[in-house]
């Protein structure tokens, strides 16, 4: 694996010296390592162990550097063919997540912090795998910006024990003693508390040095010299020393006799409790966020309360005055160091997570339009689930249509868009892209290829997205000219697979997966109409939808079928949706004899069972032709507005009815000659024909008994 981090700066600090010793680790182990940073006085150390360091103004938050930062970042992870970018900071991690997108490296990101709830903070929980380094951050993550639980890996920040094999000076009983507080010096860290409580410690044990190693970031100046007002007003100058920023932490610890952290706030783990430990020093620390999984209070430390200098004096002369005491708190921390928070452990922890996260794929699949058309998206899904195997697979599809898919083996998960959101304009759709984003799609492969759908594909932050360069393509980042439109609708959906290089395969079938209940049901329904032990049925679906009126085959003709069918002894039942009652009571009194109605009485996989028990299946273009064909029922499909070429569904087993009239095909839904010749001039007697073909074609493919 090839791995990038990137962070602001390389100067010193706990994440900087993290970033460094894993950069290490990865070079000795066989993996290229490379950093992406501001700079600074860590970077000879980084060069020298053999990785490389590209110098970006990533620190800095203005939105020009931060768009020339994504541009050259990206160019850095295609030339080095990068497969992990792991982000460890808030503005580097926006740089780096953008300049994923269109690569083949996964993002990443490390919380080092106990992030304030806003905007930029939010990019941390974007990856597909969220690294924390303590419970509490995990759950502040978790509960704030909704990362899902099953998308952390705890992974807590080690220590590099070679650097801390400096040996312990003997103290006398009396001191002098050092004690030491390690940190950014910041308001958050507690510092005017620890001076406080360090006032107190020197009115009994005089003989001590109190050493500040850390420094001010730039602009906060001014309350270092708080600090220092304080030192001369608590009369320590003569005892407290201001350090600044030391690479030479191993050696000051282990000349150091007590470490203090006095963290006011939150702190998302506290590295520099492990480096103490590893020198031996015991540890006085406020009881705040990742320090208690740290240190068991009493075993391997000493946890006080926040902003209780009172608290922290006394424990810092109890350590002072009982060597005893320090021997088995520092025995016993470090015993658990090993056991838990060595580099190696860390690295290894990490590495499994980058395996994990190449392995991992998340892919969505849109198709918001008609029943029909999600069933013809059936052939494509086993086609990606063939091709990504462990892949999770969702779809998103319109309010309706999910019961086509509910069953599907192909599929991890369904999403439904809410049809009511297209009517709330920019704000419905934000929000359905709101809802995708927490899926954190590798992969978005859009079938439906609408304006809506593009800008959905967009929204969601995928880092591909596929379909087709029309309406508004170019917010993909994959795309293929539409050039051949009159192209059967499964081969259609196969030329943006081809982008994902899955070959058109016409033996795919359309599937459905009617239940085992659907079946029973559909059973009952014929058994109520003497159907149930018949052999001959055939199935005549009366309407297709509302809207295409045009697609629709004269009643008269459907009576007369009826008739034609009955003369020759075979049953026939007519299907159709609710709305459709008022033609069948039309029909009824047309036709001579009663076929079997089952208008309205079937869901979309009920009426799957129902035609599965046809011989053959009669329906103009509609959805329910897109269920024979599923259910591997021969079907004769009768076409007038609409285009068989564009349309019809790839079966064995079908017959297409089509006049080649000079007005169609007309894609209307009415008529504008007024005379529906299309499916006026269908007759019963040539759909009979069709019907009494495909009977004979099962005939003669059944075995010989």
């Amino acid at each position: 694996m090839k791995i990038l981090q990137i962070l602001p700066e390389l100067n010193v600090g706990g994440v900087e010296t993290g970033t460094i010793d894993f950069a290490k680790y990865l070079i000795a182990h066989g993996h290229p390592a490379i950093v992406v940073s501001n700079g600074g006085t860590l970077v000879p150390e980084l060069e020298k162990a053999g990785a490389k360091h590209y110098a970006l103004p990533v620190h800095k938050k203005s939105i020009g550097t931060i768009l020339s930062c994504i541009h050259r970042l990206k160019k850095i992870i295609k030339d080095e063919r990068i497969d992990i970018v792991h982000a460890r900071s808030r503005v580097p991690a926006w740089i780096a997540f953008f300049a994923c997108r269109g690569t083949a490296a996964e993002f990443i990101t490390t919380c080092h912090g106990y992030y304030s709830i806003h905007f930029l903070s939010r990019v941390m929980g974007l990856p597909k795998l969220v690294i924390v380094p303590s419970q509490v951050i995990g759950q502040h993550m978790v509960k704030h910006f909704k990362v899902d639980p099953l998308d952390l890996r705890l992974i807590p920040r080690s220590v590099d024990l070679e650097k801390f094999h400096f040996p312990r000076k003997e103290k006398n009983a009396q001191g002098p003693f050092v004690i030491s507080m390690i940190g950014r010096i910041t308001p958050l860290k507690g510092h005017i508390y620890f001076l406080k409580a360090m006032s107190k410690v020197i009115r009994t044990l005089p003989m001590i040095k109190i050493w500040i190693i850390g420094d001010v970031p730039e602009k906060k100046e001014s309350y270092k010299r708080e600090l220092e007002t304080l030192v001369r007003r608590l009369g320590l100058k003569e005892s407290v020393e201001f350090l600044g920023n030391r690479k030479d932490i191993p050696q000051l610890l282990s000349q150091t006799d007590v470490l203090v952290l006095s963290t006011i706030t939150q702190e998302a783990f506290g590295r520099v409790i492990l480096e103490a430990q590893a020198a031996g020093v015991p540890v006085v620390a406020t009881r705040v966020g990742g320090v208690v999984e740290i240190i068991d209070d009493e075993q391997t430390g000493i946890l006080v309360e926040p902003r209780d200098p009172d608290r922290m004096a006394e424990q810092v002369i109890r350590l002072l005055r009982d060597p005893k005491l320090v021997e088995r708190l520092t025995t016993n921390a470090q015993k658990k160091l090993l056991a838990n928070f060595t580099l190696k452990q860390m690295a290894e922890q990490t590495l499994k997570v980058y395996q994990e996260l190449l392995n991992s794929c998340r892919i969505l699949v849109i198709k918001l339009s008609s029943i029909g058309d999600v069933i013809l998206i059936t052939s494509s899904l086993k086609a990606i689930r063939k091709k990504f195997s462990n892949a999770k697979i969702y779809c998103l599809v319109g309010t309706g249509a999910q019961d086509i898919l509910q069953r599907c083996p192909d599929l991890d998960g369904l999403i439904v868009f809410d049809s009511h959101a297209a009517d709330r304009g920019w704000r419905g759709l934000w929000s359905c892209s709101k809802r995708l984003r927490q899926y954190k799609f590798d992969k978005i492969i859009d079938f439906q290829n609408s304006r809506k759908s593009h800008l959905l594909s967009l929204l969601s932050f995928p880092r591909e997205s596929y379909g087709y360069d029309r309406k508004w393509g170019f917010l993909l980042s994959h795309r293929i000219k539409d050039i051949d439109k009159n192209m059967a609708p499964v081969q259609h959906q196969f030329q943006i697979l081809k982008l994902l290089d899955i070959p058109w395969n016409p033996e795919i079938p359309l599937q459905l997966w009617p239940s085992k209940k659907d079946h029973e049901y559909a059973k009952g329904l014929l058994d109520s109409e003497w159907l149930g032990n018949v052999n001959n049925v055939v199935g005549i679906n009366i309407a297709a939808s509302r809207k295409w009126g045009t697609k629709n085959w004269p009643i008269e003709r459907i009576a007369r079928l009826c008739d034609l069918l009955s003369a020759k002894s075979i049953r026939v039942m007519i299907t159709g949706m609710d709305k459709d009652q008022e033609i069948t009571h039309k029909l009824l009194k047309l036709t001579k004899t009663k076929p079997a109605i089952f208008v309205g009485k079937t869901d979309i996989l009920q009426l799957a069972a129902l035609i599965k028990r046809c011989k053959v299946f009669v329906t103009p273009d509609s959805a329910p032709m897109h269920i024979a064909a599923a259910m591997k029922i021969p079907f004769v499909a009768l076409f007038g507005p609409t285009d068989p070429a564009r349309h019809a569904p790839h079966a064995l087993k079908n017959e297409i009815i089509k006049k080649n009239l000079p007005c169609s095909p007309c894609y209307s839904s009415s008529c504008r000659i007024k005379t529906h010749d299309c499916m006026q001039t269908i007759t019963a007697e040539e759909v009979l024909s069709k019907i009494e073909k495909l009977m004979a074609q099962q005939i003669s493919s059944e075995p010989m008994k």
